[in-house]
């Protein structure tokens, strides 16, 4: 129990320590969380018509985010397989900083929910043992419990192995491997259960397809180990954190592939309705042509968001296509940039506000985002930021072997790659 308050009371000292640079990250991250908690006020005092959403467009650019970073979670696996499972001991010295993003990404999730429930209160209806949900037909109920799982899942894993390596310990394999593989199967269903959210819904035809769920996790095969790409560059240069090259290429190879399922997913979705040419066809013809009312008034507000986002991620998947480029820094983090633009845009406007435009009696509503709902967003991301780096700044001074127990010696083995069991 010593050991356990001792490493507490090291990790408050690692995050209260650090430099400038640190100390000015942490004051504009919390600047971002006043602004979004000013913006949340607001809305909680005045109600969801703070927002631009309303009855014709419900779920809109909170439910975005949140399916967006549902699958920035659930990339963690693409790590994890490799590390874990066919023991590529590159990835293993990354795989802790893949789950705190998991973790960071969850966190933010959650907060998403909540600020799209309108009253706060209300987050207790999807909680199966505090509250009261219509518990085992809500679906979002089921996506509430298998992200809680996963944030717990993620937790577990991180804290036994920084506590391990900080007393100067191996992982026990009995322990941390069934954790690892448990893991597997439980980010594949946050962002499946996510995705039947969407396709069960037999009143909104534009979700009502069986192959959303593998687009949503081919999409996040993209856009979360973009993230991580970018993020393990910045951790090597400000922590000198011994990540390799060989990991980053590996992962932006995996990436490639994830991109050409991504689209060819996308078109196949995109021939069965042109080439079907039913009345569904009208809220795809919303995303990428546009429509007219009944006025003969054109609405294309998300035909340029449509086409950015499949030039993004065209693109991306031709930089990630040839090896000369995917090794070059300069055009893989281009291209890192390119498929988180393009996926975040497909996740956000290009998936939640044309399934209910038009809407049910056949008018169209045009959604934008207010500046209560970016400010909001604002404040949530600056949450989830603040939340991984504070991670890091405790994980890595362990796992590089600065932040250690008094009475153990340094231990050779970096980042997380364990050693055997005692």
């Amino acid at each position: 129990m010593s050991g356990i308050v001792e490493f507490g009371r090291g990790c408050v000292r690692q995050v209260l320590t650090g430099g400038r640079a640190y100390k000015a990250w942490l004051a504009l991250l919390l600047a971002a969380i006043a602004v979004g908690a000013v913006a949340y006020a607001r809305q909680a005092a005045v109600g969801l018509i703070a927002t631009n959403m309303r009855d014709d467009v419900s779920w809109a650019f909170y439910i975005g985010n949140f399916t967006f970073l549902v699958g920035v979670a659930a990339a963690a696996v693409l790590l994890v397989i490799p590390a874990y499972v066919y023991q590529w001991k590159p990835l293993k010295e990354v795989v802790v900083l893949g789950e705190l993003l998991a973790i960071s990404a969850l966190v933010m999730c959650l907060l998403f929910v909540l600020v799209d429930m309108g009253r706060p209160d209300r987050f207790l209806h999807v909680l199966p043992l505090l509250g009261k949900p219509n518990f085992p037909r809500s679906l979002l109920t089921w996506d509430a419990l298998v992200l809680n799982t996963y944030l717990f899942v993620n937790l577990a894993l991180v804290l036994y192995l920084l506590y391990r390596t900080y007393r100067g310990r191996g992982y026990d394999r009995r322990v941390f491997l069934p954790l690892v593989l448990l893991s597997i199967p439980i980010a594949i269903s946050t962002h499946t259960v996510t995705a039947f959210l969407y396709d069960g819904m037999a009143a909104r035809p534009y979700w009502n397809a069986s192959i959303l769920a593998p687009r949503f996790i081919a999409s996040a095969f993209c856009s979360g180990p973009a993230v991580m790409i970018v993020l393990f560059q910045i951790l090597r240069r400000t922590n000198d954190f011994p990540i390799q090259d060989e990991a980053i290429w590996k992962i932006a190879e995996l990436m490639s592939y994830a991109m050409f399922l991504n689209l060819f997913l996308l078109g196949a979705e995109l021939f069965k309705e042109y080439y079907s040419a039913t009345e569904h066809l009208a809220y795809t013809q919303y995303l990428w042509r546009g429509l007219r009312d009944a006025s003969g008034a054109p609405h294309g507000a998300l035909v340029p968001y449509a086409w950015i986002s499949l030039a993004c991620s065209v693109s991306a998947f031709l930089l990630f296509l040839v090896p000369r480029t995917r090794k070059d820094y300069r055009t893989l983090n281009l291209g890192c940039l390119l498929i988180w633009a393009g996926v975040y845009i497909e996740k956000g406007m290009g998936l939640i506000i044309p399934g209910f435009t038009p809407s049910a009696l056949g008018q169209i509503y045009e959604y934008t985002p207010t500046g209560t709902e970016w400010a909001v967003a604002v404040g949530v991301f600056g949450i989830g930021f603040l939340v991984f780096t504070l991670l890091v700044k405790i994980a890595v001074p362990i796992l590089v072997g600065t932040f250690r127990a008094p009475d153990r010696a340094r231990v050779p083995a970096p980042a997380g790659a364990g050693t055997a069991s005692p």
